[in-house]
């Protein structure tokens, strides 16, 4: 480690929901293939671009289970290839049509796109063998990044009814991450970043009792940290020696369980995430909102935030490369100069947790991927910023004080409203009826020797309640981005749970009727294969 002031770390969230045999496009299994294409494989290509020409950077990544069961599933690698096959076909048909044209700017783009969609479909048949997982995988055992998990779909654990769903999503996204990595995680992804403390609940018609905070879970799984909004650093409290101190994202905590929390640092995000000020809203940067009518390819800039779609300029790839080193360089400044303030003022050897979606990075961000780069190449010369990740920095730096973290999330307003609110409330009390029912199916069987059929009834019933809980068909909801599609996937999960849970009680599981929709129904929601449905078992956790 550096004689430096403090220590940064990039943590990528990378998400899809869970969409085989579930829509194309425009929603639907495009998300995942457009996070491959886009986001995933880029991203491997920069890490090993910056192995092989020995940076020594760190890098965090969270790669949810319910992703990493899609990435590793053999349906989407051939769809995969198939699919960036057909980009390539779109990018040639462009280059024949703006050479007809006379559009000499046009084509270079298309041709620059072909070579990129070539590029990533080599990559990924012949450098990383179509295994991303095991490609990242490699990146963790030669200590190059540390991978995090997440809950199983996503499920937003605040909201949930029962500690036995709960404890199930993080139980089988830690068993699916010790089946792909070969090792325990070190680090959980609170869902959304959404942090719950202890509360009374009222389960459906049963008594009311006293839930525990999420990091008493993440305790008694063995996790080490997890990473909450900056509001649940900044309005909660923090003490050392049993006396209150000021609280700040610049270090992690312990909770009174005894896990490290680290903060989301809000001016690091700001300078990424906003779409008024931040580094992607540069008129420089490539436009993500219009497509070409005939391939769907991007030749635009974003020119203005304020110009109309249709005034939108060329896309100019020249004016691009200084504009990443720039602000890669200011981004960089920005860590340096916080952390110098910071060991000035306090004496303490700092820490900036720097959380964003994954796919904001390539996708979102065209350039994002290089900016990503060329901010790792610029901290790792710099002698004043160590990169960590966060468990590196727990070993030097063993958090001194404990925090009481607010209850928060990194949504809009930092509260549960993006998933609880006028337009979703409708859903929580499908979820919290199959939780509870799922509950009862559990108590009958768990201790039997259980028929063959029935077995395979209890855990399909578990993966269809792993998918109802997922966070996503909310948040879709609520922002409208595809408000249809996911009020559709939400019932049909729920209707699915229900016809599998209907059949284990009234015991109708041996019908021909009902085995073939089981087949169907294991066909298309076949993730977490190896999942026990024991999980769901009522479970006693105290606060």
């Amino acid at each position: 480690m550096k004689n430096a002031n403090g220590g940064f770390c990039f943590i990528l969230h990378s998400h899809i929901p869970y969409v085989k045999k579930a829509g194309t496009w425009p929603f639907g299994e495009e998300w995942l293939l457009e996070g491959l294409l886009e986001t995933y494989i880029p991203l491997l290509d920069v890490f090993y671009e910056l192995k092989e020409n020995n940076i020594p950077y760190k890098a965090t990544i969270d790669i949810t289970p319910v992703l990493i069961e899609q990435l590793a599933d053999e349906y989407f690698i051939k769809r995969f290839e198939e699919f960036v096959s057909e980009k390539i076909k779109r990018a040639e048909f462009d280059i024949e049509k703006f050479s007809a044209r006379h559009q000499s700017d046009y084509k270079c783009l298309a041709e620059f796109y072909r070579n990129i969609f070539v590029k990533i479909l080599d990559n990924f048949k012949n450098k990383y063998q179509r295994n991303i997982i095991a490609a990242f995988k490699k990146l963790q055992d030669d200590n190059n990044i540390e991978i995090m998990t997440s809950a199983a779909t996503n499920g937003y654990l605040p909201l949930l009814s029962c500690d036995s769903s709960i404890y199930a999503q993080l139980k089988i996204g830690i068993d699916t991450y010790k089946k792909h990595f070969d090792r325990k995680p070190k680090g959980v992804w609170l869902p959304e970043c959404a942090y719950r403390q202890g509360k009374n609940v009222q389960a459906g018609n049963k008594e009311s009792y006293r839930s525990p905070s999420l990091d008493k879970f993440l305790c008694d799984l063995g996790v080490e940290y997890f990473i909450v909004d900056s509001s649940g650093i900044e309005c909660g409290q923090a003490f050392c020696e049993n006396k209150k101190i000021e609280q700040t994202t610049l270090l992690p905590y312990l909770t009174r369980d005894g896990v490290a929390v680290f903060g989301r640092d809000k001016e690091t995000g700001q300078l990424v995430w906003s779409s008024e000020h931040g580094y992607p809203a540069d008129g420089k940067y490539r436009e993500f909102y219009k497509n070409d009518y005939d391939s769907g390819l991007q030749y635009w800039r974003v020119t203005s935030t304020k110009v109309d779609l249709g005034l939108k300029e060329i896309y100019n790839l020249k004016n691009v490369s200084e504009k990443i080193k720039e602000d890669a360089g200011h981004f960089s400044n920005v860590v340096e100069r916080k952390l110098d303030e910071f060991n000035k003022k306090n004496g303490d050897y700092g820490m900036i947790t720097a959380p964003y979606d994954a796919e904001l990075f390539g996708h979102w961000w065209f350039e994002g991927i290089e900016w990503l780069k060329q901010v790792l190449i610029k901290i790792s010369q710099n002698p004043k910023v160590s990169l960590l990740t966060p468990s590196e920095y727990l070993q030097e730096h063993k958090p001194k004080c404990v925090a009481e973290i607010a209850e928060s999330s990194w949504g809009e307003d930092s509260n549960h409203y993006m998933w609880l609110n006028p337009e979703t409330k409708w859903m929580w009390p499908y979820i919290h009826d199959a939780e509870l029912q799922m509950e009862d199916v559990v108590q009958i069987f768990k201790n039997n020797n259980i028929p063959a059929n029935t077995l395979r009834t209890l855990k399909q019933a578990a993966r269809e309640l792993l998918l109802l809980q997922s966070s996503d068909w909310a948040f879709l909801i609520t922002t409208k981005q595809a408000k249809e599609y996911a009020t559709e996937r939400f019932l049909l999960h729920f209707n699915r749970f229900c016809r599998l849970a209907a059949a284990i009680e009234e015991q109708g599981i041996e019908t021909n009727e009902f085995l073939t929709f089981l087949k169907e129904t294991e066909n298309i929601d076949t993730v977490f294969s190896e999942i026990d449905f024991r999980d769901f078992a009522k479970v006693v956790i105290k606060d």
